[in-house]
């Protein structure tokens, strides 16, 4: 499979920066914000966002952590046993505004089945959408509200977000499939 390395660690410290500061400025005079990161690569950058944030303003970030393999409509194509890592999200959604956080927005179908099981939780405010890669392709009506970079690609290509967290290495790659 071939590789092509598009953004290194520090460049990707950068943007989840530039990132922090768009959700500050995007929630006006908030005093709390609620991020919710989508397994498995969303909660490692919401839990950077929340860092950010934090060290940036006097906002207070709570963090959740959500798993939607039951909720997406792909489920039995793709996971004949699936594994379920469960959510955790520690407080009330009811009324709040949530920012759902995910590497990488692509069909659509991802964040529509994160949104399905936020909203089986409660009736939140708002819903908002914080991606590091849109590549576009979408397949529902759905664009985030917060990008931390358009990476324009074809079916054949898949985009790869690696977090120090999960793979040992901050970086973003596009592979093409063989």
């Amino acid at each position: 499979m071939e590789e092509r390395k598009l953004v290194d660690a520090q460049t990707m410290d950068r943007m989840l920066m530039r990132l922090s500061h768009e959700i500050i400025e995007g929630n006006g005079d908030v005093q709390e914000l609620y991020l919710v990161g989508i397994r498995r690569r969303g909660v490692p950058i919401a839990k950077r966002l929340k860092a950010n944030i934090e060290r940036f303003s006097d906002i207070r970030v709570y963090l959740g952590a959500l798993d939607i393999t039951l909720y997406r409509d792909d489920l039995k194509e793709l996971f004949p046993m699936p594994q379920v890592h469960g959510s955790d999200i520690p407080f009330d959604v009811n009324g709040k505004v949530v920012v759902l956080v995910d590497d990488v927005i692509y069909t659509g179908r991802t964040a529509r089945a994160a949104m399905d099981a936020l909203i089986e939780r409660g009736r939140p405010a708002a819903i908002r959408l914080c991606v590091a890669v849109d590549r576009g392709h979408r397949e529902l009506p759905i664009a985030a509200n917060y990008v931390g970079k358009n990476i324009p690609t074809s079916h054949s290509e898949f985009v790869s977000v690696r977090m120090e967290e999960t793979d040992g290495v901050n970086e973003i790659a596009v592979n093409r499939k063989e």
